[in-house]
């Protein structure tokens, strides 16, 4: 989606980067390059691309070569698709996408738009956002045989639309999990990184989940930033916001949903797909901390059995998520001032 058709010169590649993407999908823009009978060498170089990788089915090569050569085939070619539709999609068309879903009033919206437009400009796919229950899918039908290149279409059009969604919203969006419809490629094992959560194969239709709560988020970019993040776009496709705009709200969920089990930071970051540090610095970052939440919820819950049940004191703290009685009974008197048994006649006499 870059604005510019100035090329770059060839950029010195960072030393200690890991290389993960494989070199299937760069054989796949090879294979654009053939079909239009053009000579890809120029892209390779600027890309560092060494041809020995090219013949080693095992190679990967790290996100920054994949931005450049993928940049310089875009432009060589005129195609923003790479080959994957029936049809080029000019230089400017995913920036004209992007900017036909900035004015809308929050990311579901936005990505309706997005699915919609991009029907009108490629038919090969048909892109669609569902909500059921709790979770937004974001899938793809496909409309005619993609071929050779449809692991690599599929593949980039769903991190697009996930990471034009983050850029939008200005925060990380967690995925519930990834499918595809075709069958697991021999470089499977990248996937955690494409797609961060579990994926599925020979599942149809190719699509990604996450918490439908995003959707109603509103857009945090206008025409200026737009401007700015057109100048170099493919980085959204890799890019992991530090900032989760819904992290507060989904610990309180997850504290609610399994509080006896994930009263430790280690299983609650492993139930979020987070590493325990990464969710103690995305909450303090919000303002929050983990006890302060981990308090709410228990309160919350405490409260809500001695009122409503006649539950012992003892059971009410391990519902609560307390290892044992006397632990709950200090921490109830710290919040309320009272005991749980104090609490409970109170509340019966003014009954």
């Amino acid at each position: 989606m870059p604005d510019s058709r100035r090329p770059k010169p060839p950029t010195p590649l960072a030393s200690g980067v890991t290389a993960v993407t494989p070199i299937a999908f760069v054989q796949a823009i090879l294979l654009a390059y053939r079909r239009c009978g053009m000579d890809p060498t120029q892209a390779l170089k600027q890309a560092q691309i060494a041809p020995a990788l090219l013949r080693d089915p095992a190679a990967r090569i790290t996100a920054m070569q994949m931005e450049l050569i993928s940049g310089a085939a875009m432009q060589e070619l005129d195609d923003e698709a790479l080959g994957w539709f029936s049809r080029r999609l000019p230089w400017g068309s995913y920036g004209m996408l992007a900017r036909a879903s900035l004015s809308a009033p929050n990311l579901g919206v936005a990505l309706k738009r997005w699915c919609r437009h991009h029907g009108l400009i490629a038919d090969d796919i048909t892109l669609a956002l569902s909500v059921s229950q709790d979770s937004a899918t974001l899938s793809i039908t496909e409309q005619r045989d993609l071929g050779p290149l449809r692991e690599f279409c599929l593949v980039s059009v769903l991190r697009n639309v996930l990471g034009l969604a983050c850029w939008l919203i200005d925060s990380r969006i967690p995925l519930q999990g990834a499918q595809f419809a075709f069958a697991a490629p021999a470089h499977q094992s990248v996937y955690p990184v494409l797609f961060a959560g579990p994926s599925q194969f020979e599942t149809s239709p190719s699509a990604i989940r996450f918490d439908a709560r995003y959707l109603a988020l509103p857009l945090r970019r206008d025409e200026l930033a737009l401007q700015h993040m057109l100048q170099r776009a493919l980085p959204l496709t890799v890019l992991q916001y530090r900032r989760d705009r819904l992290l507060v709200q989904r610990v309180r969920q997850a504290l609610a949903n399994e509080l006896t089990q994930a009263h430790h930071a280690d299983a609650l970051a492993t139930l979020l797909h987070l590493s325990a540090r990464t969710l103690h610095r995305q909450l303090k970052e919000e303002g929050a901390s983990l006890q302060a939440l981990k308090d709410e919820v228990r309160r919350g819950r405490s409260r809500e059995l001695l009122l409503r049940t006649e539950r012992p004191i003892k059971q009410v703290a391990q519902a609560a998520g307390f290892r044992n009685e006397k632990s709950f009974i200090r921490a109830f008197r710290s919040w309320t001032g009272q005991s749980p048994a104090e609490f409970r006649r109170a509340s019966v006499a003014l009954a």
